[in-house]
């Protein structure tokens, strides 16, 4: 009887030791995804708002050195559909991707 409660004991110290690693690594990951600015070698890459226009493809807005990049992605690539100066005037999550010429949307 005692082999098997000091068994019990250490298969229950295992998955205790486990269950806080994969805790620690979940947290981890999460923060990595959630982060919205990416910062390599001094550039900031700002993710601003995404549109899906199919079942696959989006239209991705991003701000990179002060620019704002339109983006097409597809499951076959990523196209650069437009870039201009980003709107002084516009909060990052709010700002527009319609070009200065198209009427606004109702």
């Amino acid at each position: 009887m005692e082999n098997f409660a000091s068994s019990l004991l250490s298969m229950l110290i295992a998955l205790a030791f486990v269950l806080a690693l994969a805790w620690v690594a979940i947290r981890g990951l999460k923060r990595m995804q959630y982060g919205r600015t990416t910062r390599a070698g001094g550039e900031v890459l700002t993710f601003v708002r995404a549109l899906p226009v199919g079942a696959r493809e989006r239209v991705v807005v991003v701000h990179y050195r002060g620019e704002e990049w339109v983006l097409g992605v597809t499951a076959g690539g990523i196209s650069l559909l437009g870039r201009g100066p980003v709107p002084a005037t516009a909060d990052p999550q709010l700002t527009s991707s319609l070009p200065p010429s198209a009427p606004p949307a109702r």
